[in-house]
């Protein structure tokens, strides 16, 4: 999956994908997730663990929200492809990784 497409702070990002996708249909049955990101610097590593839900959305007002032109390369029927969909994943907490020390933390709804 591709870097998340719209975020609202730590608690939504969006993200485009395939409906026929293994992992829409994963989704769908369990819609428990982790995203990760993470920052490889010359000497230091640092990341972020976000753990949450994750929706699968198909309704045309969020799907135009996150498409780009450039989209039309993965989806041959434009914004309106059956084929596109967008997952919405919410942060209900985290963890932080840097110096081989961990944290957690909660994310809340102003995230």
């Amino acid at each position: 999956m591709l870097k998340p497409r719209k975020t609202d702070g730590l608690r939504e990002f969006y993200f485009s994908t395939n409906t026929s996708s293994m992992s829409v249909k994963q989704y769908l049955n369990n819609p428990n997730a982790c995203i990760y990101f993470c920052h490889k610097g010359l000497i230091r590593y640092t990341g972020v663990m976000l753990k949450g839900k994750m929706e699968v959305l198909t309704d045309q007002a969020t799907k135009e929200m996150i498409w780009r032109r450039e989209d039309t390369m993965f989806y041959k029927g434009g914004v309106t492809d059956p084929d596109y969909c967008v997952l919405r994943f919410t942060a209900e907490g985290g963890r932080f990784y840097r110096d081989f020390k961990t944290e957690s933390f909660p994310v809340g709804k102003e995230g």
